[in-house]
């Protein structure tokens, strides 16, 4: 019996096949910045300079005897842009971003006592704040919301509210701000004292920042812009030499963690709404500057990495120590829906970011583009003798500082602001304290077809009535099982 032949090889098909030759990747153009997927650089800390001398507050007040309040200038692209050239501009950057450096690597202090003993050793400017900020948390306490039948929009109570933080502020800028201004005469470069006249004025543009930050009344909201006008108000306060440079860890680790906390309170007290509900970065409902802040302060933590967020016994153990952890935790608990790509997208995916220096770059590119280079939020920054506008803006706002100075009030823009003409010429008004700039093209109207954004209740509102109907017990929100 004869054996069967071998089967012949199969033919070789290797050479057949083309090669996979990887596409070659494309160089960064040379202008490109140091993060990776952006040509935008990351901002750098502008030296902050110092304060302005008490010479220099009287020049920049002239002979006039009744001093211009401050005014809003920006209305317009270009405005903007000059803006974001300006002296003024550079400040807010190195303001911001100085107190960013100074919290790198600083948690936030752990306990009640360590807080008081910190108090306890720091300025008297410091102090003051704090104790401005207890009698604002007291005027909450004494005006309650009105029951609304289980409505989820903002409370009419918060315009009480407002009108008591306005007296209360008067008095405090008057008590208060004027020892402040007094112990400070030592630093002064002439040995004069201040003058009626540039203290009162001082005192009204300083207390108009202050007024600003903690909402708008006739629309029951809070966002950014008022955040931003707390920092400004700090701002204000530097300007007229009153914190050194030791105190720029405690304006943050004390002052807006307290700031923030009377903020949280505010919005659970009075369902504020979100200012413009279709926000520009997307990170919160509210708040901008905790993310800044609390990245720097995770910059070089040892084993806290971005996706820690996902993480709750991390959240629960580290958010009292560090901001952006505390923002995330509070969140996370004002949301009905559990799981942050589904209520926070955008802080899902920068929890990818392999390193927190990657985030707080991020962090102070927001900041700049996104805050300081937006007209819908930077159309409300008020101008001054402390934040001087760019020259070329005054010249040519002379209208709408004549119309803005015939308020007559102390500079609070809650409710029966004039509109002024250039203003008309480029948008509308909208009645109550609502009149500002639009788009003048078409094409850069949002995609929602309504200028002003669509009035929706704040995620907080909505957590606050759900507890109520779950029983005064209730803790945690019923969560939809999306997941």
């Amino acid at each position: 019996m004869s054996t069967p032949a071998p089967a012949p090889h199969p033919p070789d098909l290797s050479k057949l096949i083309p090669r996979l030759i990887p596409r070659p990747r494309r160089q960064a153009p040379p202008s490109a910045g140091t993060g990776r997927g952006t040509d935008i650089p990351v901002p750098a800390t502008p030296a902050l300079p110092p304060p302005p001398t008490r010479a220099q507050l009287r020049l920049a007040f002239g002979a006039d005897p009744a001093p211009a309040a401050p005014r809003r200038l920006l209305v317009t692209a270009p405005d903007l842009a000059l803006f974001g050239a300006s002296a003024t501009s550079t400040l807010v950057q190195a303001w911001v971003f100085s107190l960013t450096d100074a919290v790198r690597d600083r948690p936030l202090l752990a306990s009640a006592a360590e807080e008081a003993e910190t108090d306890a050793a720091a300025s008297a400017t410091v102090r003051a704040v704090l104790r401005a900020l207890d009698e604002v948390e007291a005027v909450v306490r004494a005006c309650p919301a009105v029951d609304q039948a289980g409505s989820r929009f903002g409370n009419p109570a918060f315009r009480t509210f407002l009108d008591r933080v306005r007296e209360r502020g008067r008095s405090w800028h008057q008590t208060e701000l004027v020892t402040l201004m007094g112990d400070n005469d030592d630093d002064d470069d002439d040995g004069r004292p201040w003058d009626g006249r540039a203290q009162t004025a001082l005192q009204r543009e300083v207390l108009l920042y202050f007024l600003q930050s903690w909402g708008n009344a006739s629309r029951i909201d809070y966002g950014s812009g008022h955040e931003l006008n707390f920092i400004l108000w700090l701002l204000c306060l530097h300007q007229l030499g009153l914190f050194a440079p030791a105190d720029f860890a405690p304006i943050v680790l004390r002052i807006f963690r307290r700031y923030l906390r009377l903020m949280r309170l505010l919005q659970t007290t009075y369902y504020l709404e979100p200012a413009g509900s279709h926000g520009v970065w997307g990170l919160d409902d509210y708040q901008f500057l905790p993310f800044l802040f609390g990245a720097a302060q995770l910059l070089h933590h040892p084993f806290l990495r971005p996706a820690c967020i996902h993480h709750a016994p991390s959240l629960e153990q580290y958010a009292p120590r560090f901001l952006y952890l505390d923002q995330v935790a509070f969140i996370n608990a004002v949301k009905n829906v559990d799981g942050l790509r589904w209520h926070s997208p955008m802080l899902d995916d920068i929890s990818a970011a392999k390193s927190w220096a990657k985030i707080e770059a991020g962090m102070r590119r927001v900041f700049v583009h996104e805050v300081l280079g937006k007209l819908p939020v930077m159309q409300h920054f008020w101008f001054g003798v402390l934040l001087p506008p760019p020259e070329p803006l005054e010249d040519c706002r002379a209208e709408e500082s004549r119309a803005e100075e015939e308020k007559g009030d102390d500079g609070d823009d809650d409710g029966g602001r004039r509109v002024a003409p250039a203003q008309l010429d480029r948008g509308h008004g909208h009645g109550q304290g609502d009149g500002h700039a639009h788009h003048a093209r078409p094409e850069d109207q949002p995609a929602w077809g309504d200028c002003c954004g669509i009035r929706v209740p704040g995620s907080i509102g909505a957590a606050e009535e759900m507890r109520k109907r779950m029983g005064q017990g209730a803790q945690a929100l019923r969560r939809l099982p999306f997941d």
